[in-house]
């Protein structure tokens, strides 16, 4: 996912928000749309494009456009049979990608059962964490340990495959340091620079924020 992608946020609670004004303040275009009118003309200060309406109703889905956006993130509060009828109607009209909160793991399956692509647990995801993600094209993860350093998980790229670190020196060409290398749920952080790499293998790096994007 990128910045050239478009968002919607359903929900502005604490979480919701968190994540639409993150988006936004990286140029991202959002649509965040809630039931309360309050919540809507006091988030209207942060995101340009706000909307009151009911995410449950089909028309209403339909005339906000969610058909033309790419990625919705479905951030509502704890009524289930909401959270559920906007996945559905999400999927429906042809959205590509819809991240739904849920409270905990069964409420998790439940929205994957109903057509979720991903769920996000607050208290292991927050908000801003989740906007990054989505919006950091070709990583698998992303976190921050200050407002300049963050590890990055990201997958190892076809041209990489077959290649050593040794080889492909990532930092000398992107300024980053491999930190650790996954292997489905395997983490090695005892490197061999001249073991090759495959296609199943992600790697775990620390690197300043302004080098992460050589890496998109």
């Amino acid at each position: 996912m990128s910045i050239n992608k478009s968002y919607a946020v359903f929900g502005l609670g604490r979480y919701g928000l968190a994540v639409a004004k993150e988006l936004v303040k990286n140029g991202a275009d959002v649509l965040a749309v809630d039931i309360d009118k309050g919540i809507v003309n006091s988030a209207a200060a942060d995101i340009p494009y706000c909307k009151c309406a009911d995410v449950t109703d089909p028309e209403t889905v339909r005339q906000l456009g969610i058909a033309s956006v790419d990625v919705v993130i479905i951030a509502m509060a704890t009524n289930l049979e909401a959270n559920v009828l906007a996945i559905m109607l999400c999927k429906e009209l042809g959205v590509k990608t819809v991240i739904a909160k849920c409270s905990d793991d069964m409420q998790g399956r439940i929205f994957t059962r109903v057509g979720a692509d991903k769920v996000v647990i607050p208290e292991r995801e927050g908000g801003v964490r989740l906007a990054k993600n989505i919006l950091s094209s070709g990583f698998v993860d992303v976190m921050e340990l200050s407002d300049d350093v963050s590890i990055i998980e990201l997958d190892v790229r076809p041209s990489w495959v077959g290649k050593s670190l040794m080889e492909l020196d990532l930092r000398k060409k992107y300024g980053v340091n491999v930190i650790a290398i996954k292997n489905g749920q395997k983490i090695n952080v005892d490197l061999d620079p001249k073991a090759p790499l495959t296609e199943n293998m992600n790697l775990v790096i620390i690197a300043h924020s302004s080098k992460i994007n050589k890496l998109k």
